[in-house]
């Protein structure tokens, strides 16, 4: 008789036939759920990169539309004698004004004389008393006085001898009363030609034109814009797509928002049930295969071993865990047996890790996490408990009853063995550890404090130089507070006014030595410590949040600068966690607008590591300044990763070489090969080159012959206040040309 198989038998059936069978049914559901969520995203970006340039294109024509209507109207032999020659205002309020708003929707109307006075206001389609043009005056006198420019200038011949068909006019997105417009201003002027003005004596006619709800309304029944309107502010509703107004010099006037056109989210929703049903099918299916191996209670059992083995060890190196390690630290540290003895922590932290993932990917970085487990065992030994606490870090706990082991000593092996070259995926990588050290007896320390100071003495490592080991002293606690204590005063100093400022360094063209700009530098003087160094507080402002808060301080201060000195460069620092913001493009616009700064003038630096991350809301925010016309330039290059395919993914219009490589410029120096091919290639990329930390003519005179762009050090100023960096912009010596830049520019 045929004996029944054994429950290890059945276990060993169900993993090889139906576990494979339940992974890769997950497998393909997850495949099929991520391509399906890339495409509708995919999709639904495209459709917004399409209403958006649909947003500008009506807009613009809708200036140039208002135009057009006033000629139907303005080239007119009729409303010549009735504006000039013969008034008659109840003839021009029936034919002008009422007629603008009946036909055309103008809700403002308004007949200028030849000195630009009011004669005649239509306000929503009736005469309105004169006194009320003050509300309009601001928006239209700049547009008619613009006119008369033209006109002077000669702008009437080619009407005046039939080679126009029209004559010129000035049109242009303002706000009047709170409320965005356009306004178009045009000559009455005779349609035959027989009725001649002197040039400047035409009476002008003035049309205004509220970009309201109504307006909002008439382009969604047009252009199938979904609940279109105009704001002065931006809306915080993510479903909302906005599109910023600028007028013709580049200043914000509006938004324009409108309900995103979703067609990927809604071919989504139609499909959904269709995925409803089929994952219905593969949990059916996963519950019978799952009813068939809980029939194996020896396999439940061997599961439950294994997942308490699990929970106690590292999946990669097979190492115990965090959990085990503080465990058993806590155990050491509190039981009878060990009472008196002396222990050892090291702490250990990879350094360059993170550029193994970034260059040959997450397998390889989990390669070398498994191989660096292997020669941490063959190192320490089996005396000592060695731990994966998480990511690159491990622990290591040493217990002796007779004397403190060497901690310097074993580091020492511990660094030159992690410093041996290792092979992974037929590449070679290298990378170091840094190691924190405490010492501490048995029964007389608490675990999570002398974790504590392991972890202190570790950042001392690291801030040292990395690829040492510093055991720790009191003294460090000291500088951590220390670092506390500068995340509180620098909170209050945000709150105040009278501690942190901004300060200027020129940006020199290389050719003409005239200063072309400058960069926003943040300084804190303290009431009690004195001047602080951005070196100390900088970082811990990006460590704690506050950045955003500092950032945007700095951001509003350049503004205000950029605003007074429009052709400037000014140059502002970001941090990634600004750029991380959902709504840090709209917090740059808007500082634009309160300011009035344009947009092309304003120039961000961003840093290496930006380039690495991959988050959707970076590179959102970058494209989106971009497009606006704000300047994007790459600062310290050379310093990190310096990866050209990074500067294809994200274009960026200008790099800064860090100082370091023009401290070394001398002829022989590697510097000299380096810097050059850095120039070379930024400008086949059509980037131009920033040179910081400039500090002697033989400097200046090579970055100039190798073709930099812009120079910056002390060779040509220091930072400065804002009142002095306007007074070296006022110089005739570094005076702008017509286009508004440098003569040499």
């Amino acid at each position: 008789m045929q004996s029944q198989p054994t429950t290890a038998h059945r276990w060993q059936f169900s993993t090889s036939v139906l576990l494979p069978v339940v992974l890769t049914m997950v497998v393909t559901a997850a495949a099929v759920l991520g391509f399906t969520l890339w495409s509708t995203a995919n999709i639904d970006e495209r459709a917004l990169e399409r209403q958006t340039r649909m947003v500008a294109h009506v807009l613009s024509a809708q200036r140039q539309q208002i135009s057009h209507d006033q000629e139907s109207v303005a080239i007119w032999d009729d409303a010549l004698l009735a504006t000039k020659l013969a008034p008659d205002l109840d003839w021009v309020d029936t034919n002008l004004g009422v007629w603008m708003y009946d036909f055309f929707g103008h809700n403002r109307s308004v007949v200028l004389d030849a000195g630009n006075q009011p004669i005649y206001l239509m306000e929503n389609g009736a005469a309105a008393p004169l006194d009320h043009y003050g509300q309009v005056a601001d928006a239209v006198g700049p547009l008619a006085m613009r006119l008369r420019q033209l006109i002077a200038a000669g702008g009437m011949t080619r009407y005046n001898q039939g080679r126009d068909s029209a004559p010129p006019a000035t049109a242009e997105f303002v706000v009047v009363d709170g409320m965005p417009a356009v306004v178009s201003v045009i000559p009455i002027v005779s349609d035959s030609r027989q009725l001649l003005q002197e040039p400047g004596s035409e009476p002008l006619l003035a049309d205004i034109l509220f970009l309201d709800r109504a307006f909002a309304e008439r382009l969604s029944d047009e252009y199938l814009f979904e609940n279109a309107r105009f704001s002065l502010t931006e809306s915080s509703d993510p479903g909302k797509a906005i599109y910023p107004l600028l007028n013709s010099a580049g200043r914000f006037i509006a938004f324009f928002e409108w309900t995103r056109d979703r067609p990927g989210q809604t071919l989504l929703r139609h499909t959904a049930p269709a995925f409803g049903f089929a994952f219905l099918i593969a949990v059916i299916v996963v519950f019978l295969l799952l009813h068939q191996l809980r029939r194996s209670s020896s396999a439940l059992e061997a599961g439950r071993i294994h997942a308490e083995y699990q929970a106690a060890h590292d999946r990669l190196t097979g190492l115990p865990n965090r959990s085990s390690f503080d465990a058993r630290l806590a155990q050491t540290l509190t039981e009878r047996q060990t009472a008196g003895a002396y222990l050892s922590l090291l702490m250990l932290d990879l350094d360059r890790f993170k550029q193994i993932n970034d260059t040959l990917g997450h397998q390889a970085g989990d390669d070398l996490i498994r191989c660096v487990g292997q020669r941490l065992r063959a190192t320490v030994g089996d005396d000592m408990l060695i731990a994966r606490l998480g990511g690159d870090e491990f622990g290591i706990l040493s217990v002796s009853r007779e004397r403190q082991i060497d901690a310097i000593a074993l580091s020492s092996r511990i660094i030159d063995s992690i410093g041996q070259a290792f092979e992974l995926n037929h590449f070679k990588a290298f990378v170091g550890v840094s190691i924190g050290i405490v010492h501490a007896t048995g029964g007389g320390a608490e675990p999570h404090e002398l974790i504590r100071k392991a972890d202190i003495a570790l950042y001392e490592a690291k801030s040292a130089g990395r690829n040492r080991a510093v055991v720790y002293q009191e003294h460090m606690n000291e500088l951590l507070q220390l670092q506390h204590t500068i995340e509180a005063e620098l909170r209050d100093a945000l709150k105040q006014t009278d501690q942190l400022s901004v300060v200027f360094q020129p940006l020199v063209d290389q050719q003409s030595r005239r200063v072309a700009g400058a960069e926003a530098l943040a300084r804190w003087h303290h009431p009690k410590f004195g001047q602080i160094s951005p070196a100390r507080f900088i970082p811990v402002a990006e460590s704690t949040g506050l950045i955003e808060v500092l950032g945007e301080f700095v951001l509003r201060r350049a503004c205000e600068l950029g605003a007074k000195s429009p052709g400037r460069d000014i140059a502002v620092n970001i941090s990634p966690t600004q750029l991380r913001n959902p709504k840090f493009a709209m917090l740059v616009f808007e500082v634009l607008r309160q300011t009035g700064m344009r947009p092309t003038d304003l120039e961000l630096e961003i840093t290496e590591s930006i380039l690495l991350d991959d988050e959707h809301i970076s590179a959102q925010n970058l494209r989106t300044l971009r497009a606006s016309g704000i300047h994007i330039a790459l600062d310290d290059f050379g310093t990190g990763y310096s990866s050209l395919s990074y500067l294809k993914r994200y274009p960026v219009d200008r790099i800064k070489i860090d100082r370091s490589f023009v401290n070394q410029l001398e002829p022989g120096h590697v510097s000299v090969a380096i810097t050059q091919a850095i120039v070379t290639l930024a400008h086949a990329m059509d980037i131009r080159v920033t040179a910081e930390g400039v500090e002697t003519t033989e400097q200046a005179d090579m970055l100039g012959a190798m073709g930099c762009n812009t120079l910056q050090g002390f060779l040509f100023s220091a930072a400065v206040l804002p009142a002095k960096i306007e007074e070296i912009f006022a110089d005739p010596a570094n005076a702008l040309d017509r286009k508004g830049r440098t003569e040499a520019a």
